[in-house]
């Protein structure tokens, strides 16, 4: 495995804090507004964990995580980021049927507006479930925060390498295995394409 790594993925703080914890494995997206070719599309497997601020919505997350989120104006970013884990993308699964997302529910932070919202959005574009295996870092390293990383974008190249030997996974091998065949077999297994 590789030592470091300057490949990122961004999203909301509180879904990094989620993944941190073992609360979820899952990510929806349908990718940023500048996204090469329009579409989302998974540039690297392994990614460090890169939390945003600025779009963070509650209305659009379950109750127990909407009040973790603290809104700020506009353009707001913080000067330093925490970088505090990365992770493995080990499937993706592209979904267009609002019932298996729907059934879906338990196992991200997100509510049903979230959804229907996503869904909507790109209608012709399937909605993208990404499962992570998330591992803490061994020391978590605070960068400075730089333009290249503002934007609607879903990855960014950090200009430091984070040093990712050591980390610790949050989740054991039992857990996580048994959560990705638990979601598997919800979404179908003639939609989803695994990475590993």
């Amino acid at each position: 495995m590789q030592a470091t790594t300057i490949h990122a993925l961004k999203e909301w703080a509180v879904a990094v804090n989620a993944l941190e914890s073992g609360k979820t494995i899952m990510l929806l997206r349908k990718g940023g507004i500048h996204e090469r070719n329009g579409r989302f599309q998974v540039a690297h497997e392994r990614i460090l964990l890169y939390p945003t601020y600025e779009h963070q919505q509650a209305f659009m997350l379950k109750t127990e995580y909407a009040s973790l989120v603290y809104p700020v104006t506009s353009g707001w970013h913080p000067e330093t980021i925490r970088i505090g884990s990365w992770a493995e993308i080990t499937d993706i699964l592209p979904v267009s049927n609002e019932s298996i997302v729907n059934a879906l529910v338990p196992f991200h932070i997100w509510n049903e507006h979230f959804i229907s919202d996503r869904l909507k959005w790109k209608a012709r574009q399937p909605l993208y479930i990404l499962l992570l295996r998330t591992y803490k870092l061994a020391q978590e390293q605070e960068i400075s925060y730089h333009s290249g990383y503002g934007g609607c974008k879903s990855w960014i190249d950090l200009d430091q390498s984070i040093q990712i030997q050591g980390s610790k996974p949050v989740l054991s091998d039992f857990a996580y295995i048994q959560l990705v065949e638990t979601i598997r077999g919800i979404v179908g297994d003639k939609l989803y394409s695994p990475l590993l």
